[in-house]
């Protein structure tokens, strides 16, 4: 018997450039994070850039923890962006962090499938920061979400500020 279960959207839609003018009754922003760590677990930090080209509005915000890694504060970083919007919103993300992305993109459809577990060399195991992966799939379904990878300290002026921010949030602990 077919599988009659309807099609779901993909979690993230992938775009080389930002789509600024698509139709959409949705408000457009622009979404820049980054995640930083001292020593891989330690002290850790997060950040966002939140931009709404529209009224030009603009929103930084960081934070950090004692002990953490470089992975939970890019995943971090995401959720306080993504859960600084007050409404349903058409996203367009930006991160140098490939361990989002892959998340998001490719690993998180069957992490779901398979009740938050994951295949490791054959055997089954939790996903990794399952608590942050979860709260990150219920925001991303909240929005229309689509995923751009920028090159980490490359001189791309919001993914700079970015870390900055998130190294300023640890080093203040």
């Amino acid at each position: 018997m077919p599988d009659r279960r309807p099609a779901s959207r993909p979690l993230l839609e992938t775009a080389p450039e930002p789509v600024l003018g698509e139709p959409s009754n949705l408000p457009h922003v622009l979404l820049y994070t980054d995640g930083a760590c001292r020593g891989n677990p330690g002290p850790g930090g997060w950040a966002f850039i939140l931009k709404h080209p529209a009224s030009g509005k603009e929103m930084e915000e960081s934070g950090a923890e004692r002990q953490t890694t470089n992975n939970r504060m890019e995943l971090q970083a995401v959720i306080e962006g993504l859960s600084a919007l007050k409404k349903p919103s058409s996203v367009d993300l930006y991160t140098d962090s490939e361990y989002v992305r892959m998340g998001l993109a490719q690993w998180m459809a069957g992490w779901k499938r398979n009740g938050w577990k994951r295949k490791e060399r054959g055997k089954t195991k939790e996903v990794k920061n399952v608590e942050l992966w979860q709260q990150l799939d219920e925001l991303v379904a909240r929005h229309n979400v689509r995923f751009h990878r920028v090159a980490g300290h490359s001189g791309h002026p919001e993914n700079d500020r970015c870390d900055e921010l998130a190294v300023d949030a640890y080093r203040r602990l």
